[in-house]
């Protein structure tokens, strides 16, 4: 079908993130501009496809979406108007790729600032643009990077914020770990009872973590133990900071620590065997399975409801 005689157009946008659909208005900026395009070129905006995601990965849910729209009209075909031809893809790979499915599908790339052709001149200037996004994308990423390593070098954590804290703004610091309640109780608790002997084993941590309602679970409603050998090794929670893969060594943080870095160490020791937990009384040979086994009618541990 010639080109001049299609009508219908669907619109496609993207952002990078799913914070950016709260921050400003990227996807509405360009659906508007798509639609001024398709009101001057005549065309009928049926659909409106978007995604919150890297331009690097070919596999979204909004370019999923719209190519099944498109297969299922191929009959009538469709404009696929984006408002730049970064929305389609930030790599040149994703870009091709991406290209090349539109039109399998049945769709026709149009974008106001861009003339997408298929002579060799237009293919060379598709192309170079694609480059170029694919070096933004890439230039953005090791800024970023260069941004988050500086601040780790400086002492403060730049990732996400471990479970017991929260990020806070700060006057001239910006944002800071600070203490999240009552997690943070619940998880210093946690870390000086394994440190002191009073939880003898990491079963008896992951125990102590279930029995409060408050403590992050996973889809299933477990606390993993994984979630347990990250409580106990991290050693942001004894206000220091390291990057060891962006050659960042430990250092003291910005931020308060839930535990001191004495009871770190002590954790640390007794994980690697050594150290020896002190004696306790409840410790006996007629306790012998304390900490492995539970009461089948209360789920507390054996010992608790003797």
């Amino acid at each position: 079908m010639n080109r001049e005689t299609i009508r219908k157009a669907v619109i496609y946008c993207r952002v990078s993130s799913t914070a950016q659909t709260k921050r400003g208005d990227g996807l509405g900026s360009q659906e508007t501009r798509c639609r001024e395009y398709a009101r001057v070129r005549g065309y009928d905006v049926v659909q409106v496809f978007t995604d919150d995601l890297s331009g690097s990965a070919t596999d979204r849910p909004g370019i999923k979406a719209m190519l099944a729209f498109l297969k299922q009209s191929r009959r009538d075909p469709h404009i696929v108007l984006v408002d730049d031809i970064s929305r389609v893809a930030r790599s040149v790979k994703a870009h091709i790729e991406l290209r090349t499915a539109i039109a399998v599908a049945g769709g026709i790339l149009e974008s106001p600032t861009l003339e997408f052709g298929d002579d060799a001149d237009s293919e060379l200037q598709e192309y170079i643009l694609a480059t170029v996004a694919q070096h933004q994308r890439r230039k953005n990423a090791e800024q970023t990077k260069n941004r988050m390593r500086a601040r780790v070098m400086n002492g403060y954590w730049v990732f996400q914020a471990p479970v017991g804290y929260r990020y806070d703004k700060a006057s001239g610091h910006g944002r800071v770990l600070v203490r999240d309640e009552p997690l943070a109780s619940i998880v210093q608790e946690a870390l000086e009872g394994y440190a002191s002997g009073r939880f003898q084993i990491q079963a008896e941590v992951k125990r102590f973590l279930e029995s409060h309602p408050e403590f992050p679970r996973d889809r299933n409603g477990d606390v993993r133990n994984q979630r347990v050998t990250d409580l106990l090794t991290r050693v942001v929670y004894a206000g220091y900071v390291e990057a060891p893969s962006w050659d960042v060594g430990l250092r003291e943080g910005k931020h308060q620590g839930l535990i001191s870095f004495e009871t770190f160490r002590k954790i640390q020791d007794r994980l690697h065997g050594k150290a020896r937990a002190p004696v306790r009384k409840d410790i006996s040979q007629d306790f012998p399975l304390r900490g492995s086994v539970v009461c089948g009618d209360c789920g507390t541990p054996l010992t608790a409801c003797w």
